[in-house]
């Protein structure tokens, strides 16, 4: 059975940093590419970023120069590493292999929550 679990969340000033982590259990973690979506109160589902199992990352335009999305292969580990946290960035935050399954395979989310 696959699992993807989030950890890491938390509540943080503005100017902060939190790190993510999705451990991957069930699949062959290493050919999946891999995503982290966000979603805010009163707002559809972000897409915030991507890594392909070759590890190309892709960002947003709002976090580009502040989140980082990483991936280790041997311990099937996703992680993101959040700087300059804005308020703006407050949500609740999804591990997703896109391509898992007929509609991809989703984790349970962390909130981070980004005081001014």
């Amino acid at each position: 059975q696959v699992h993807l679990v989030e950890s890491g969340g938390g509540l943080v000033e503005a100017g902060g940093s939190l790190r993510l982590s999705c451990k991957a259990t069930g699949l062959n973690f290493r050919l999946f590419p891999m995503n982290w979506y966000r979603q805010a109160p009163g707002k559809q589902r972000e897409l915030v970023a991507s890594i392909t199992s070759d590890h190309i990352t892709n960002y947003t335009d709002s976090v580009k120069g502040r989140f980082a999305i990483s991936r280790d292969n041997i311990r099937r580990t996703l992680a993101l590493q959040m700087n300059n946290l804005k308020p703006e960035d407050t949500a609740v935050y999804y591990c997703n292999a896109p391509t898992y399954g007929s509609w991809g395979q989703w984790g349970q989310g962390t909130q981070v929550t980004v005081s001014s």
